[in-house]
């Protein structure tokens, strides 16, 4: 063989060394690609699996959570921005009208359709400030549906008022025992929202203007929402808190929607207009049909008005088939 020809055979076993080399590195390319597709499937896989078994967890336990939530809440009738501020930015898509009410729409065209809960409660207002750092009070609400002995739950018991500061906590004076003993149980008349003095730590009315409150201040008694026996919650308003978490959850699950439906959480319900329920039906209606949710309670309009948490994911599954277009 002649130097050429070596030349040349050499060149060619380099030709196919670099041939069969490239054909390596593009398998193994490959190969790697198609592991790291089949590794990202795999990811994608159990994480849409991971999802949907936590949605199932989640909404199975979000009504009771949040109602439990809701009944931590203040919303005296007038005064609810705290709370619907909370829920338009738990309801993406949802939005505030002139009177206070949150609303979100689901689903187009026709029928269109209103569901709406109330998210307003019975509450107090300072209506004077004593020299002394007292506060007086005034109700708010709800004057003609309510028993005589209502106001009776302030006394002796722990309240809060919502001031320019923020939360202020205080309690609600009750009578010397010592001045009153002796006194026959008949000359003393029962207690009453004028008898309310407040106390929020302050000895003047410059200490508590200082604490960023004033009149016309609202005030409740300090929510503590409390769950006991099977399932059970008690708080004050709990019912009206309980109606509207179902009616949260069940706007959250995405459900089918059948037409248009207007999900509604109303304010100043216990005026003697239902304000703000007339508002969300003046502008955004005429609605072929409309439904208000509520929930059976115990002991209502107390300090401890229980509701049934099972009733909760009952009227949940209800609303979705409702918004679907069921009965």
């Amino acid at each position: 063989m002649n130097m050429n020809a070596a030349v040349k055979n050499q060149s060619g076993g380099q030709e196919t060394n670099t041939t069969v080399n490239k054909q390596l590195r593009r398998s193994t390319a490959a190969f790697a690609f198609d592991r790291r597709r089949c590794l990202l499937t795999a990811a994608i896989v159990f994480l849409t699996a991971a999802f949907v078994f936590l949605t199932a967890r989640l909404s199975a336990q979000s009504v009771d959570s949040l109602a439990i939530r809701f009944s931590g809440m203040t919303a005296i009738t007038g005064y609810e921005q705290a709370m619907t501020d909370s829920l338009l930015s738990m309801l993406p898509g949802s939005a505030r009208d002139r009177t206070g009410n949150v609303t979100l729409t689901l689903g187009r065209g026709a029928p269109k359709r209103l569901v709406s809960c109330a998210l307003d409660e019975i509450g107090y207002a300072v209506g004077n400030i004593t020299d002394d750092g007292y506060l007086l009070l005034r109700r708010v609400g709800g004057s003609a549906r309510l028993y005589p002995l209502f106001d009776q739950q302030l006394e002796g018991h722990r309240v809060t008022l919502f001031g320019r500061k923020g939360p202020v906590p205080g309690v609600v004076a009750v009578r010397s025992t010592h001045l009153a003993r002796g006194r026959p149980a008949s000359a003393e008349p029962p207690f009453t929202v004028d008898n309310a003095y407040v106390d929020v730590g302050a000895a003047s009315r410059d200490e508590v203007l200082a604490l960023g409150l004033g009149v016309l201040s609202p005030l409740s008694l300090t929510k503590r929402p409390h769950r006991y026996g099977d399932r059970l919650l008690a708080a004050p308003a709990a019912g009206r808190r309980a109606a509207c978490a179902a009616l949260a959850s069940a706007a959250l699950s995405k459900p089918r929607v059948r037409g248009t439906v207007v999900v509604a959480f109303t304010v100043q319900s216990l005026y003697a207009d239902t304000a703000g329920l007339k508002t969300v039906k003046n502008l955004q209606g005429p609605f072929d049909d409309s439904r208000q949710v509520t929930v059976p309670v115990k002991f209502a309009d107390t300090a401890v008005e229980t509701v049934d948490l099972r009733d909760l994911a009952a009227l949940m599954a209800d609303i979705v088939r409702w918004i679907g277009g069921g009965q």
